[in-house]
């Protein structure tokens, strides 16, 4: 699959949104092409399918387009989350079109392979939670962001304790009592801090 360029952080996003509904096409074509990565990352679901993937990628691109052009901040928080549906529903459209000029065809009938070799149907796709997509793509895009975020506005101390308590870098996740003991502080404190530091978090979020 080609090699697409690194999506758009949040600021980056808003910024060319702002400029794209301002009447800026520049900003338009660079929503675009910094959100093909996305494409191809929910056209891999369909590769089991006879289509060709640049047809595939091609319908995909469309569905960006349109979440581009009908985007509304006030009802999703980032473009990536609703354009992964917008992608989905496309790529669905265009199965579902192509099995209404092929009546012939059952949607039992084996139309591909999975990666693992597996028969898979039309049905298989069609039944497959497209928002599972969309969680996967949001969560790792979260993930990050959050490993970003975490030296650039935490203290040391919050970073420690948000480690230890999430499991991240590798940690073992452990409860607050077992963090206190570690550190050698009082629980309460680890929650105060622990609170804390999220609430820092969640405002870039």
């Amino acid at each position: 699959m080609k090699t697409f360029l690194k999506p758009l952080t949040p600021e980056e996003e808003q910024h060319y949104l702002q400029e794209y509904q301002q009447g800026s096409l520049e900003a338009k074509n660079i929503l675009i092409e910094r959100n093909l990565r996305l494409v191809a990352h929910i056209v891999k679901k369909y590769q089991g399918t006879p289509e060709d993937l640049d047809d595939l990628i091609s319908i995909g691109t469309i569905g960006l387009i349109k979440a581009i052009h009908t985007f509304d901040a006030s009802k999703s928080s980032r473009l990536s989350t609703y354009a992964a549906r917008c992608i989905d529903n496309e790529l669905l459209m265009l199965l579902r079109s192509k099995k209404k000029t092929s009546r012939e065809v059952s949607l039992y009938d084996p139309i591909g392979t999975d990666k693992e070799g597996n028969e898979i149907s039309l049905l298989d796709v069609i039944e497959s939670e497209p928002v599972d997509v969309v969680k996967n793509y949001s969560m790792k895009q979260d993930t990050a962001l959050l490993y970003k975020l975490l030296p650039r506005v935490l203290t040391k101390r919050e970073q420690e304790i948000i480690k230890l308590r999430y499991g991240l870098y590798g940690e073992e996740e452990l409860t607050q009592r077992e963090i206190a003991k570690r550190l050698n502080i009082s629980r309460s404190y680890v929650s105060r801090i622990e609170k804390n530091a999220l609430l820092k978090l969640r405002e870039y979020f």
